[in-house]
């Protein structure tokens, strides 16, 4: 390649490589793929040390008793909604 992936050119401007085509037409897909690879293998070389020396995550608190017992029981309120339209018939 003439140019390093870091300096990429536009969609729309000549290709890198020297093909006279458009970059989004010869070499975007490449260069997407080379660089979604070096960030996958960036990713998991950052993720094996930690992966050692993982630690649990602290239990979580329990969650707040209400004094409310028809909050607890539905997420609507006190009544639940009807399951049929609110119009019927087409006219």
């Amino acid at each position: 390649m003439a140019a390093p992936i870091s300096t990429r050119p536009g969609r729309n401007q000549p290709c890198h490589c020297g093909s006279g085509r458009k970059y989004k037409q010869c070499c975007l897909e490449k260069d997407d793929a080379r660089a979604a690879a070096a960030r996958a293998k960036g990713a998991a070389d950052a993720a094996e040390p930690s992966s050692e020396a993982a630690t649990p995550a602290p239990p979580r608190a329990p969650k707040h008793q209400t004094q409310q017992p028809w909050k607890a029981a539905t997420s609507r309120g006190f009544a639940p909604r009807t399951r049929m339209p609110r119009k019927v018939g087409g006219g």
